[in-house]
């Protein structure tokens, strides 16, 4: 796609960055701490050098003056505001984001207002060139999240107390702005709100409604329309402690001169009566009424409004300038560039129509950890941002390469913009609902015949249709909709130079992922030849045709490049030394494939377990245990068990950022076989005690094999925890087998 199709209307892209400290009790947490921005100033030059040139920046009051204005500490606020200053930058200073204020206060503190100014004073007084201020992020939502479903502090759960958070967080911005205009006569509040929209069920149309005149709550608040919103009329005038602080909202308030809108894909709910028909954890009530509430592209995409819809509603309503101040989504690396590009295509039709549309903010630059749990628990769940800093240094992904080319004016393209995301799809239901999980049917080719056209877009080419990983890369690619083509041995030989130069030739392919290989590495050593021509000349030659087509191209290595002499896991960096037949072949093959495509990708990765297949490790102990049977497992051999949806995930994510190098991917963990099978079995309620140690000897093995193969990388964490992904293994191979 062309650049004046995705941005004609030239909307200025804004950064953002996830700084939440909230509090959970007596314990805080900071994103930027778990970030690592805090550390890092560095990252305001990556973010220069994408062409941005407004950013929300966190000048956070917990964090300043935690114990008081007399012992605030402003050297680290100082030095980055001084560095975007420097890189020509403008800051959007934000003081309160998800937080409740120093360890002191509170959200229902009716002192907090007051305190709140006099830190917007110090800012104002000490940052005089500072135009830009978003006092408060995100009111209504952080009063819900703190007061109503209380899982934050002050973990409050009735109205009277959300409406005292949100009338608090109103009357602080209002007075904060006051204060900061006395100081700098220029200064504009951007307000920013999760606006979100209800969607149900007929039968629950008054619950729906009634969530929908809650959503404007903090808007009308700012803009003097408290008295005209009808959730204040029914619920908070006849609750006397709130009386005080909503008069002194509709004498005085301070229409925001830009409305940001936060809109993400759990934005828009759907309340859905008929309950049974969803899983538990979405039930849920209102004291009479019991009912599901689920994310609306989870029960009916058709009814989804949609960032176009979303932001034309709150201009028609306020008739203020708008912005787009939160765009993310935490998911696949295709799915986050189909919804920014679907974000920016709606901001560039509202100013099509002549809607005063300011600016459109990627949230969040360096990403964010565990918000799949609203921060309530520390999983280490990590998102990617524009940047991905799993491995504590900043990657440009995907979406930071394709940002640049948007800022810079230049053409913006990716192949996986070439089909929608799933949230687009109203025949597809992508978490499983019941049993079972309805897929979405994409134009597939299984066998290569030389008759067919190229599909379109152009695909990823995938070779090894009967083995674990071809099968796996075949459903997630579906699922993903990202265009491929499955070849097995009789549609493509891949150590033939002239099968595979007709098959890629033919159908052009982007991407090109070898997932075909010998495998069975005591065989090999009984078949040294067939092992060296699967995995060592094949490889090499895909990698060979696949540069002189102009394709990606990835394949697979082992831990068994490693001869095992360490107590540590192995990094992509440490030298290689195979004990075995298959672990010479595969290491052969990376040297190789190196020299025919310097750009490929190559992922090491270790003892695969999957939902898909009977006759991984976990299933085949799964079955023995179930049935009653003693099942062997060797317990001096150290590895790091993968989970085969997680490795492929993780593999697509790569090379839709055109990754290259080696990379060590597997779960982080370093344990015997035996511990593993121990751990999956207490997980799953099986008798553990069925679990014998087991010799090489007893297994059948002849090859020699590495004590400890366990790896590391040092380039990223991209995997999930070991106890997870046993946790999904487990749910996902029921859910096949029904």
């Amino acid at each position: 796609m062309e650049q004046n199709e995705i941005n004609k209307y030239n909307v200025p892209i804004w950064g953002g960055i996830e700084c939440t400290v909230h509090r959970i009790g007596n314990s805080f947490g900071n994103q930027l701490e778990r970030n690592r921005h805090k550390y890092r100033l560095s990252d305001l030059d990556l973010i220069a050098d994408l062409g941005i040139k407004t950013i929300r920046y966190p000048v956070i009051w917990e964090s300043i003056a935690p114990h008081g204005l007399d012992k605030a500490d402003w050297s680290w606020i100082d030095e980055r505001l001084h560095k975007l200053k420097e890189l020509g930058i403008t800051p959007i200073a934000s003081f309160l984001h998800h937080g409740s204020g120093p360890v002191h206060t509170s959200l229902i503190d009716s002192n907090l207002p007051k305190e709140f100014s006099e830190f917007a004073i110090a800012v104002a007084e000490r940052y005089p060139w500072l135009e830009y201020f978003t006092p408060v992020n995100e009111p209504l939502t952080t009063a819900r999240f703190s007061c109503l479903y209380g899982h934050w502090y002050p973990h409050k759960r009735d109205n009277e107390n959300f409406g005292k958070a949100l009338l608090i967080q109103c009357k602080a911005t209002v007075m904060a702005v006051n204060e900061i205009k006395k100081r700098i006569p220029s200064a504009k509040l951007v307000q920013t709100e999760d606006l979100g929209k209800c969607h149900g069920t007929p039968e629950l149309q008054h619950q729906w409604n009634l969530e929908n005149e809650r959503r404007w709550l903090s808007l009308d608040m700012l803009t003097g329309r408290i008295n005209e919103n009808e959730f204040v009329k029914r619920f908070f005038k006849n609750i006397p402690s709130l009386t005080a602080d909503i008069e002194y909202l509709s004498a005085n308030f301070y229409p925001p001169d830009i409305i940001g809108i936060n809109y993400y894909i759990t934005s828009e709910r759907y309340l859905d009566h008929e309950y049974e028909k969803y899983p538990e954890w979405s039930h849920g009530g209102n004291g009479i009424d019991k009912y599901a509430d689920v994310d609306i592209v989870r029960a009916d995409i058709c009814k989804r409004a949609g960032h176009y819809t979303i932001l034309k509603e709150t201009h028609e309503r306020y008739g203020l300038p708008i912005a787009l101040t939160e765009v993310h989504i935490g998911a696949t690396r295709d799915e986050q560039l189909r919804w920014f590009v679907e974000a920016l295509r709606a901001a560039n039709k509202l100013k099509s129509e002549g809607i005063d549309f300011r600016g459109l903010t990627v949230w969040s630059m360096f990403g964010a950890f565990d918000w799949n749990t609203l921060l309530t628990k520390q999983n280490n769940f990590y998102e990617t941002g524009v940047f991905d800093v799993s491995s504590g240094k900043p990657r440009p992904t995907a979406l930071a390469k394709f940002i640049k080319k948007v800022c810079n004016g230049e053409k913006a393209d990716h192949q996986v913009l070439h089909a929608d995301g799933w949230w687009m799809n109203p025949g597809t239901v992508n978490i499983m609902f019941g049993t079972k999980q309805e897929e979405r049917q994409l134009t597939t080719v299984e066998n290569v015949n030389p008759d067919l056209p190229a599909p379109t877009p152009k695909p990823v080419l995938i070779t090894g249709a009967t083995g674990t990983l071809g099968r796996a890369f075949e459903r997630l690619c579906k699922i993903r909709n990202i265009s491929y083509v499955l070849l097995s041995r009789k549609d493509m030989d891949i150590a033939d130079r002239d099968s595979v130069e007709e098959v890629i030739k033919h159908y052009e392919p982007w991407a090109v992922i070898n997932a075909a290989g010998f495998v069975k590495v005591d065989e090999a050593e009984l078949n040294p030849s067939v092992c060296l021509r699967e995995n060592t000349l094949g490889p090499a030659i895909l990698a060979a045709i696949s540069r002189k087509y102009g394709a990606s191209f990835l394949t697979f290595s082992t831990d068994f490049v490693f001869n095992g002499n360490t107590h540590r896991p192995y990094l992509e960096r440490d030298e290689a030394k195979p004990l075995n037949i298959y672990g010479v072949s595969k290491f052969l093959a990376e040297t190789r494939v190196f020299n025919a495509h310097p750009s490929s990708l190559i992922i090491r990765t270790s003892s695969f377990f999957g939902p898909w297949d009977n006759y991984n490790f976990l299933s085949m102990m799964i079955s023995n245990l179930e049935k009653g049977e003693r099942f062997m497992a060797l317990s001096d051999f150290i590895v790091s068990p993968t989970y085969v949806p997680d490795l492929v995930n993780a593999c697509l994510d790569l090379l839709t950022d055109e990754e290259n190098g080696i990379w060590h991917i597997t779960q982080p963990s370093a344990l015997s076989w035996r511990d593993f099978a121990l751990m999956t079995a207490e997980i799953a309620n099986l008798d553990t005690s069925l679990i014998t140690t087991a010799n090489p000897k007893e297994l059948g093995y002849t090859a020699v094999r590495p004590q400890y193969s366990a790896l590391k990388s040092a380039r990223g964490l991209l995997m999930p925890e070991l106890d997870s992904a046993i946790n999904r293994f487990l749910t996902d191979r029921k859910m096949a087998i029904a």
